[in-house]
């Protein structure tokens, strides 16, 4: 091969290549040039977190040092109380013996799980172990007065810890019921404490509390 001929194909192959870059393909700077380009995630509004929805979750879910208590799996779990209508969730609770027992004898117990819509204020049985047991066992004979008082317990709607920061409710019973608190710390009647609030069955909101209320 001449000389001549030699300088006329690199001078072909190097004009060749100019082209190329011109036009970006394989080109290191048009790479460089594509990726500064804002990806799909960047654009993407969702790509944020929204402000306040780790919030709005957080009151979403269960309170409470009681809370602890509930099993992690099974009828008793917060998941399994979710998939039951409030009295038989609460026949799922050992803590919530008493008031099942107290439910029970006043005939209430379709009642409350045929309600639509209702928050349901549940005292552990150590609420009820603070009466004495004579006064105890006598509420629990008298079928007329623990209707009363499980009824006092109840009020329609499914309240938020917010509803319950400066709260009136009119109870079953017909007697108004008032709250007071914020954050996870929740009062009712000034006389009780939420131990374990915002458990959701499926036709209640139920709010664990460590005293018995007595309507006027």
């Amino acid at each position: 091969m001449g000389k001549n001929t030699f300088l006329a194909i690199s001078a072909t192959t190097l004009l060749a290549f100019a082209v190329t870059a011109c036009t970006g393909g394989g080109n290191i700077e048009g790479d460089t040039a594509s990726s500064d380009s804002p990806g799909p995630q960047s654009s993407d509004p969702q790509a944020s977190p929204e402000e306040g929805v780790g919030t709005e979750r957080a009151m979403s879910e269960p309170f409470g040092p009681a809370c602890a208590d509930v099993p992690q799996k099974g009828a008793g779990s917060f998941a399994g109380m979710a998939r039951e209508p409030v009295a038989t969730a609460a026949s799922n609770n050992p803590e919530l013996s008493t008031l099942v027992e107290a439910i029970t004898r006043a005939g209430l117990v379709d009642t409350l799980n045929d309600a639509e819509d209702v928050t349901v204020f549940a005292p552990t049985n150590e609420a009820f172990e603070k009466f004495p047991e004579d006064e105890r066992d006598a509420l629990m004979q008298d079928k007329e007065r623990l209707t009363d008082v499980v009824n006092y317990h109840v009020v329609e709607g499914r309240h938020t810890p917010q509803d319950l920061e400066n709260g009136e409710f009119t109870s079953l019973q017909g007697d108004p019921v008032t709250t007071s608190g914020s954050g996870e710390e929740f009062t009712v009647n000034d006389q009780a404490n939420v131990v374990c609030g915002n458990v959701r069955t499926a036709n209640a909101t139920v709010y664990v509390i460590d005293a018995v209320l007595t309507p006027r």
